[in-house]
């Protein structure tokens, strides 16, 4: 015997206390209130990218029309002078290839290093790793300046000065890396790491088939960050190489700038020549980051 269900007659009476219950305008007050956030956004953008737009546009102008009054943006006679000088008289070929090596193998290490120093400050309880944890954080409160005399002798006395591993060693550890994966691995549940325990997973299994390939957000993000660190570092380099055909991209540059006078068009091509390299590394794995799904697995 088969039963249907007959429908429930609607009553007119609730269908119109419903729609006078239901705000009205809905969308037209979301749009009232993205309205002035769209707009600050807007304003915060133009801030920050006019002068880097000026800056850009100043590099394909001629040395004379830099400072000639009335200043204007858009460059009269746009020219790539600036570029093939600052291309000619400062070995960049070379200079990039000796920054992307420092800076690739320092990513790299950084990365590793620091997922797993907060890998063990996140999951295991012990009060020497808690004070190793407040001891690596202190660093952040010290100047860089602080620390370049001790860190030079240290380079020196091993044998690092004036190559690239003086250069890569004293930068892999991080404060910011090992916070940073610290606070995401925090947010892992315990229960996750019990599970795989249970299960009969290692330590070491656990780590690299778990918890690493959940935090590849956060190690693309350290991964950008290390990349234009080591791309901008100047101080350093400058401090522990002599040789030229060390120098990295940043010591060229300053190689442009001479001693009497700064032929600012050449300044402004070299410039802009550096900035190609982090804007390419930005533009690829910035969409990685945006659509990765920091709490993918994570299920309760």
């Amino acid at each position: 015997m088969t039963t249907t269900d007959t429908p429930r007659p609607v009553d007119a009476g609730s269908v119109q206390a419903l729609s006078r219950r239901r705000p009205r305008g809905g969308r037209d007050g979301g749009l009232r209130r993205a309205v002035p956030a769209t707009t600050l956004l807007w304003v915060l953008a133009a801030l920050y990218g006019l002068p880097v737009l000026w800056f850009v546009l100043s590099s394909f102008k001629p040395a004379g029309d830099l400072f000639s009054l009335p200043l204007t943006v858009v460059p009269h006679h746009p020219t790539l002078s600036g570029y093939k000088a600052a291309w000619d008289s400062a070995n960049f070929s070379q200079y990039f290839i000796n920054t992307a090596l420092v800076c690739v193998i320092t990513t790299i290490l950084t990365v590793g290093v620091s997922c797993c120093t907060g890998y063990a400050l996140a999951k295991y309880d012990n009060r020497w790793l808690k004070a190793f944890f407040l001891c690596i954080l202190a660093t952040t409160m010290l100047p860089s300046e602080v620390m370049l005399a001790p860190e030079f002798l240290v380079v020196r006395d091993l044998g690092l000065y004036n190559s690239f591993g003086g250069i890569i060693l004293p930068a892999v550890l991080t404060a910011t890396g090992c916070f940073m994966f610290r606070q995401f691995f925090l947010t892992v549940p315990d229960e996750l790491v019990e599970a795989a325990r249970i299960d009969g997973a290692r330590e070491l299994s656990i780590f690299l088939r778990i918890m690493v390939p959940i935090s590849r957000p956060i190690m693309l993000t350290l991964a950008i960050l290390s990349f234009q660190w080591r791309w901008n570092d100047y101080i350093w380099p400058l401090l522990m190489l002599n040789d030229p055909n060390k120098f990295t991209v940043q010591i060229g540059i300053q190689s442009l700038v001479g001693a009497q006078n700064i032929n600012w068009s050449v300044l402004l091509g070299g410039s802009v020549i550096s900035m190609i390299p982090l804007i390419l590394v930005f533009l690829v794995f910035q969409r990685y980051v945006m659509s990765a799904d920091i709490n993918a697995g994570l299920k309760d």
